[in-house]
């Protein structure tokens, strides 16, 4: 398939996207088109062709009986996410036809089909599944439970197409099974949702619910509430709050919330409207969402909660500010040609792109992006579609403005540069395994560039926007796997990052790094401490990866301080612009060459500091002074964006930063202090 390319843009009603209700009608079939050219005949699941066969299910290294219980859950995980695109499409044209199948046709029978004992594509309900896996776990959960939610959002899309044309015990066999994963076990997360919701749906079509199992969920979900808009799930933060909890929880409310428990659904509405006030600036100049958290491969679902708020009684999204960021987000990924992978979504970011990809998904898993297009659901008539576009926040910056959140509930920074038009993010409450390094690349980066997508990395020594600790008492080289949120002061941001973290050991006993960062015009510049009880150590701290296609490299040097400037393009061809500078405390700055390991382009760059500690009790330089700064154009930078220190004044007479007050002055004037005085008391997961 070619890349989709939206024709007769209107720019009046759209004037940074051009695209209109109509466009994203296009680009739902433009989707559809790309699943069903691998579908041979009516009567064959949703099932796609998949480059990935090493981490993702069905595990071919499996047992042939689990491979078997893997494709049940597979088959129904196609058809339900391909059914987020599909439902909204056929409620508006219900003769909608692609690639010579009637959706209509298609969906109706194939979900009877996923929910009916006996078929050859019968999904199995949970007491069915519970037999066949030989599982005495008593607290089980299965993927079909997800899918049954996706399910009842669809069929109530095109409630008048599709569920209002079963007869009444085709109904009953479709409300059995999903009554059978309703009211059973599920993940004590956001999964909690997919039962309410599957509940919900059944009490108001008529059938028995239990509320009391209802009212458990729901009131669990409302107190994973950490502020800001924000749900804690599991232990994380990560976008499951936008396109989990902040969508599906509006829906409960219509469904059942606001009649049945008002209390609770007035809160889960006041903290959607929360999320709405900062939610925008999540986003870039350009709409792009930013790759962090897990399931990466679900891309824009991320812009989903916008429709969210819009399905509340007392909605306070900004209607085109939304739909400027869900097309700029749905065009970063439609509007590449690496994006699809025979027709459909890559197991990757852009393109294939094997290091975020988690076993629990599916060739069928990206589908889930599909809950972007909840929005064709708003009427055409609907603020959504009839406000002219706008770019909130970006059209009221200064030139080199750069507007800062913080969110200390979920533990979160973000800031909008408007010098560059990026977005990044930095992060804190980070508990990852010590050996999790994919958890690790997902939520411990230092930071999250809307424009340089996270690297993972072929070497054990070096890792983009990490550090890496080497101990050679221990022969070990260490990440940072916990991350502890001590805020923003005096527009410094602390956090503390310890590497190789656990609960054996007290955290005197481990390996650490007090992080001190502040904004500039064009990146981040940091002022780390050292916090060792063990050494020699030597360490590196990498750039974010930089596409290769083709770079200029630029070593600089400016009064003791150093930097490396690279000049190139991405995948696309658009150009890039990076370099990364060391002052204080850093012994030199390299560059290094991988392939694989960018989500943007095959080959990448990482620019990266290092330094060598070489007492155990040494009184050496604790201070690790460093800038990122990046461009999205090939316009030099100046010398003084590249060197911007004109002073460093440390309060011990040592200048190492062991004790007391740092101040930097920048030459355009900014002065930041760097205290890490009572850090230790403020310091939260």
């Amino acid at each position: 398939m070619t890349v989709f390319k939206p024709e007769n843009k209107d720019y009046n009603i759209s004037p940074y996207t051009g695209l209109t209700r109509r466009h994203w009608i296009a680009a739902g079939e433009y989707l559809l088109e790309g699943i069903f050219n691998n579908i041979s005949s009516f009567d064959d699941p949703v099932i796609m062709p998949r480059k990935d066969t090493d981490v993702t299910y069905p595990h071919l290294s499996s047992a042939e009986e689990v491979q078997k219980r893997e494709r049940m859950s597979e088959r129904f995980e196609g058809l339900a996410r391909s059914f987020f695109i599909a439902a909204p499409l056929i409620h508006i044209e219900p003769e909608l036809n692609i690639c010579g199948y009637s959706m209509r046709d298609y969906y109706k029978k194939h979900v009877l089909r996923i929910c009916t004992p006996g078929d050859e594509l019968y999904a199995g309900s949970y007491a069915d599944l519970k037999k066949i896996t030989n599982n005495t776990d008593p607290v089980c959960a299965f993927q079909q439970t997800v899918e049954t939610c996706a399910l009842v959002i669809c069929l109530q899309d095109c409630r008048t197409e599709i569920w209002d044309s079963y007869t009444q015990s085709e109904k009953d066999i479709i409300a059995e099974f999903i009554s059978s994963y309703a009211h059973e076990n599920t993940v004590p997360q956001n999964w909690r949702l997919f039962n309410m919701l599957d509940m919900a749906f059944l009490n108001k079509e008529g059938y028995a619910i239990d509320k009391e199992i209802m009212l458990d969920h729901a009131q669990t979900i409302l107190n994973y509430y950490a502020g800001d808009g924000w749900y804690r799930d599991g232990h994380s933060f990560d976008y499951y709050s936008c396109w989990a909890f902040n969508v599906y929880a509006p829906i409960w409310n219509n469904w059942y919330g606001y009649e049945h428990a008002p209390y609770i659904a007035a809160k889960f509405e006041k903290n959607s409207n929360k999320l709405m006030e900062t939610y925008a600036d999540f986003f870039d100049r350009d709409g792009f969402t930013n790759m962090w958290g897990r399931s990466n491969i679900y891309r824009n679902a991320s812009t989903s909660a916008f429709c969210g708020n819009m399905l509340l009684k007392n909605p306070t999204a900004d209607p085109g500010l939304a739909r400027r960021i869900m097309s700029g987000s749905l065009m970063q990924f439609l509007g590449r040609e690496d994006f699809l992978y025979n027709g459909v979504p890559t197991l990757g970011f852009y393109g294939e792109f094997s290091p975020l990809v988690q076993g629990y998904s599916c060739a069928e898993s990206p589908f889930w992006l599909g809950k972007a297009f909840l929005c064709l659901n708003l009427p055409e008539n609907h603020p959504f579609w009839t406000a002219k576009e706008n770019n909130g926040t970006w059209e009221k910056l200064r030139a080199e403005e750069t507007k800062i959140t913080v969110l200390n509930g979920p533990a979160l920074c973000f800031s909008n540069h408007n010098a560059n038009g990026e977005t990044i993010l930095r992060t804190g409450k980070v508990v990852k395994r010590p050996d999790d390094k994919h958890g690790m690349w997902n939520y411990s980066k230092l930071c999250y560039n809307t424009k340089y997508p996270w690297e993972s990395s072929e070497r054990s020594d070096i890792e983009s926007q990490q550090y890496v600790l080497y101990t050679p008492a221990y022969d070990s080289y260490d990440k940072c796997n916990v991350t502890f949120w001590a805020g923003e002061r005096d527009n410094v941001l602390y956090r503390r990052q310890f590497f190789d973290y656990d609960m054996k050991n007290e955290s005197h006993w481990r390996q650490a790094l007090t992080l001190a960062d502040f904004t500039v015009a064009n990146g981040i510049f940091r002022a780390d401490k050292l916090r060792t009880f063990l050494r020699p150590v030597k360490m590196t701290l990498g750039s974010y990866g930089f596409p290769d296609n083709g770079t200029e490299i630029k070593i600089l040097t400016h009064k003791g301080a150093k930097a490396i400037l690279l000049r190139g393009t991405d995948f696309t061809g658009e150009p890039k612009q990076m370099a990364m500078t060391i002052y204080d405390g850093w012994d030199d700055i390299h560059i290094l060459k991988s392939c694989g390991t960018n989500p943007d382009s095959q080959r990448s760059i990482i620019i990266y500091a290092s330094l060598t500690r070489h007492k155990q009790y040494g009184y050496e330089p604790y201070i690790l002074m460093s800038q990122v700064i990046t461009k999205q154009s090939h316009a030099l930078f100046t010398e003084d964006e590249i060197f911007p220190v004109s002073d460093i004044s440390y309060t011990d007479a040592e200048a190492c930063g062991g004790y007391g007050p740092v101040t930097i002055k920048l030459k355009n004037g900014t002065v930041r202090v760097i205290d890490f005085d009572g850090i230790e008391g403020r310091l939260s997961l």
